[in-house]
């Protein structure tokens, strides 16, 4: 769950199965495997140094439907709600697609409460920009990198949302940030430029 390499295969393959076969590509996928009992008890148990046991009263277990609390660990998050996370996630691309930003924003937001992924943040964020709600936008720049440090996306968008926001200094900061990953991004290089004449 924590690794961005393994985010962004997930994120390429849905991207090209979407393509592929529509927004019913998961109807099309080969049935999963049979998992033995014994490799499945191995995966489920909680890593070495989490609690084996939980006191009373401080139970982790969820009422159904209900979002994990920020105390709840990432290792608790279940495979189900990880997926119905990433299914709103794409239904959200695909309202963004069609304009539909608002929606998006929300199906974005339920999402994240399932399971804080930085590409999330940062697909809100496009919404929150488009919106023209850039605190909002900046607020969820600074999530994603938070969870992916050299997120190129986030900082670009932050830094047109803190354009916007007429804070040229720190947009001017996140564009020379991004260009240290992409040192001949053409967007980057066009907004510094913007930013350097503002």
């Amino acid at each position: 769950c924590g690794s961005a390499a393994a985010h962004d295969g997930v994120n390429r393959m849905t991207k090209a199965l979407l393509e592929r076969d529509g927004v019913n590509w998961r109807k099309k996928l080969p049935p999963i495997p049979t998992v033995p009992i014994a490799a499945r008890k191995r995966w489920s148990a909680p890593p070495a140094g989490a609690p084996a046991a939980t006191p009373p009263g401080n139970t982790l277990q969820r009422e159904p439907g209900e979002s994990p609390s920020p105390a709840t660990p990432a290792w608790y998050q279940t495979a189900a709600g990880i997926e119905r996370a990433r299914t709103l996630k794409e239904e959200g691309n695909e309202l963004v697609k069609k304009g539909n930003h608002k929606t998006g924003i929300e199906k974005c937001s339920e999402s994240l409460k399932l399971n804080q992924e930085y590409a999330t943040y940062t697909n809100r964020a496009l919404c929150y920009l488009a919106l023209k709600q850039h605190k909002e936008a900046v607020q969820d720049c600074t999530e994603a990198l938070r969870l992916d440090p050299g997120n190129v996306k986030a900082f670009y968008r932050c830094a047109q949302a803190l354009k916007e926001l007429k804070d040229y200094k720190s947009s001017i900061a996140d564009i020379n940030s991004l260009l240290k990953t992409e040192p001949k991004n053409t967007a980057a290089l066009r907004l510094l430029q913007e930013l350097n004449r503002a």
